[in-house]
């Protein structure tokens, strides 16, 4: 149930209700995304295509990122949302390019990841995604439907980390111009990788979080560096207070990203799927099921399960598969996989500084 509604918290139930906020858009075409100034541009990517047509035909449709230099994509004054964000730029540049965001001014970002990650596509190659914050259509299209407020101001800031300019970067951000009631969170995003999982450490999805919140959810980029099943770690939540055993803790990984019995789909096959809330977009199999070096893709919302939390969150997970002993008899392998995860939570702000972003060179798709 919406309390209050001002344009933002939009459903099927209330698509009908009139509201005095005010739609805005922001892209290569209006960079400002201010009123009745799209499609003005004389210059652009477009312009030599477009010069039996003049001005208003898809002069500037993207743009060129310089090498190892930020881009501005948004800065918005006033209160609002970012309602949808669509992005599409060549995969090879997924995990070279860094999305940030900024609210209200703040020096740290809220939002700090690889662009392909965001977007539950950490390997660097195509797959569809079907969920309900997230999708990603043919060929490569991005979209967020985060909810995305903010109270006196809005910055989203795009990197490259390479020394050589990404051309064809193409964006849309959509956002509204309204008042936001009190008890609206913040929207962030992180990005953490280990390659490889040091022997018999659990990895850490989100630590560090301090402040009233929700866990909404993680897309996971694991690639298996062993044979045989790889999924029987558990997830675990730390919340307010929990030091050595948590309150919340799954039964093994396939069954927290909503699967069972080893994904396998059919009987030998594991078998990828996409729906709103779970999914297993991506394997990418080198040698079959369970061998070395097969990569999956995964995300786990939690929209109707939001983990909550009044003082501090932290959020881990098992590497953990099998081994066989000489003797044949099967026991648990603590793993040393190739991890990455995208934590997405809201909370109150201040945030507590994010840990330092890797280089490219560790986080390249090798």
């Amino acid at each position: 149930m919406v309390v209050a509604y001002n344009g933002l918290g939009l459903s099927l139930g209330n698509l009908a209700r009139v509201s005095n906020a005010e739609t805005r858009s922001i892209s290569a075409e209006n960079f400002t995304g201010e009123k009745g100034k799209g499609g003005m541009a004389i210059h652009g990517t477009g312009a030599d295509a477009a010069r039996e047509l003049g001005p208003g035909w898809k002069i500037s449709p993207c743009i060129t990122v310089e090498g190892r230099s930020t881009v501005t994509l948004a800065d918005i004054s006033g209160s609002g949302a970012i309602q949808q964000l669509w992005f599409t730029v060549h995969p090879k540049f997924w995990r070279a390019l860094i999305l940030r965001m900024y609210w209200d001014n703040e020096e740290t970002p809220s939002v700090e990841t690889p662009l392909g990650d965001f977007f539950c596509m950490g390997w660097c190659e195509r797959a569809d995604v079907r969920s309900l914050p997230v999708a990603v259509n043919p060929a490569g299209g991005f979209n967020s439907y985060w909810e995305m407020p903010f109270r006196t101001h809005a910055r989203i800031t795009i990197e490259n980390l390479l020394p050589d300019p990404i051309e064809g970067f193409f964006y849309q951000i959509n956002y509204t111009l309204t008042d936001v009631e009190p008890d609206r969170a913040y929207f962030h995003a992180q990005f953490r990788r280990q390659n490889p999982l040091p022997y018999k450490q659990v990895y850490t999805i989100l630590d560090g979080v301090k402040g009233q919140g929700h866990y909404v959810g993680v897309y996971m980029a694991w690639g298996v560096n062993n044979n045989l099943w790889w999924g029987e770690g558990e997830v675990k939540f730390y919340l307010d207070g929990d030091k050595d055993f948590p309150t919340i803790c799954g039964t093994g990984t396939e069954d927290y990203f909503g699967g069972a019995w080893g994904f396998e789909q059919p009987p030998g096959r594991y078998g990828e799927f996409t729906s709103p809330f779970s999914g297993m977009p991506q394997v990418i199999r080198p040698d079959g099921l369970n061998k070395a070096n097969t990569r999956f893709g995964l995300y786990r919302w939690h929209i109707m399960d939001p983990v909550r939390f009044k003082q501090d969150c932290r959020v881990t997970i098992q590497a953990l598969g099998w081994r066989m002993s000489l003797e044949g008899k099967p026991r648990y392998l603590a793993l040393q996989d190739d991890i990455a995860s995208t934590a997405f939570w809201y909370q109150v702000e201040p945030h507590a500084p994010f840990p330092p972003l890797p280089d490219f060179e560790y986080l390249e798709v090798i």
